[in-house]
């Protein structure tokens, strides 16, 4: 994402107080910092052409806002709260981090940090414990983003003693009071996010932005797959990389298939295996070629392949050593 490339969609340059005066958009993201981030987020994450061009939008508008501002060109400071919906493993929390670093260096955010949580460190389980909890959890928040993951478990509607309605309460009382100093951004899956949504409106009357991540495609896992190997200083023989290709097509099939996640948990079981091929080796001898390669038998012997492309019942990912 480049510097050009962003400044290509920001609004007019031309500023209403004065005709002559023009800004140098260019300038103003080489100042800010913001093509940096966005060139850092493609780099960090494969495909999600849609999630990145939105969230390039976005900074493109707080950007020309930021602008607006400055020459003292009234305006409302736009809404900031978010939505981010999609399976796991699609990269919605390096998303968020992103996108605090954004708001930070656009003044948008005090300090830029994430506070990542779900339910339990928000709802408490009696009389009296919710709300110190989901204040703290909002005091640490202050000045940077909040990202609450699985939001749709906040409150269970059927269970008549849940204290999830009073975290809501406080949440949405924080999001309308004290926007200017915490962004929240909800996450799920779009579904269950969307039944939230339905059953809580105050919260989807403050979300300005809904994104969607969608599923990684086969050849943009087995991409995400050689990146992760990358940084661990390994890599596939070709014989591996057209099996674990196959591993790939199998596991996308099967229950709690969660993208990257899931192909991060597949590498470090074939990783493990890869060891274990060496040290059972009569020879004791291993060239550092045999040390950094994940070769075809490491994968094939994976429970996704071995068991007919089906995993057990309760073998949920290939953390699992059903994998």
């Amino acid at each position: 994402m480049t510097i050009g490339a962003l400044a290509s969609d920001l609004a007019p340059d031309r500023a209403e107080t004065n005709s002559e005066l023009r800004i140098d958009l260019r300038q103003e993201c080489a100042d800010t910092q913001i093509g940096a981030v966005l060139d850092q987020l493609d780099r960090e994450l494969v495909g999600l052409a849609p999630v990145k061009g939105r969230i390039r939008q976005i900074a493109a508008l707080l950007l020309v806002d930021r602008v607006r501002r400055r020459l003292g060109l009234a305006a409302e400071t736009p809404t900031l709260h978010m939505s981010f919906t999609g399976n796991p493993g699609t990269g919605k929390t390096t998303v968020a981090l992103r996108m605090a670093e954004i708001l930070h260096k656009l003044g948008y955010v005090r300090k830029g940090h994430l506070v990542s949580v779900t339910r339990d460190d928000l709802v408490g389980q009696y009389i009296g414990h919710t709300a110190p909890k989901t204040k703290e959890i909002l005091k640490k928040a202050m000045g940077g983003v909040l990202f609450i993951d699985e939001a749709y478990y906040l409150y269970r509607q059927e269970n008549e003693r849940d204290y999830g309605q009073e975290a809501i309460e406080i949440l949405l009382q924080v999001m309308e009071n004290q926007r200017d100093d915490v962004v929240v951004i909800l996450a799920g899956y779009a579904d269950r996010m969307d039944t939230f949504f339905r059953s809580n409106p105050g919260f989807r009357s403050r979300i300005a932005h809904h994104i969607d991540f969608p599923d990684y495609t086969e050849g943009e896992l087995l991409a995400i797959a050689e990146r992760m190997l990358e940084a661990q200083n390994y890599r596939f023989s070709d014989a591996g990389r057209e099996v674990f290709r196959s591993y790939i097509a199998a596991r996308q099939n099967q229950p709690h298939f969660a993208n990257a996640r899931s192909i991060r948990n597949a590498l470090d079981r074939a990783r493990l295996r890869q060891a274990n091929r060496h040290f059972d080796d009569p020879s004791s001898s291993v060239s550092v070629e045999d040390l950094i390669t994940i070769d075809a038998p490491d994968i094939l012997s994976s429970r996704v392949l071995t068991n007919g492309g089906r995993l057990d019942g309760n073998a949920r990912d290939e953390g699992s050593l059903r994998s």
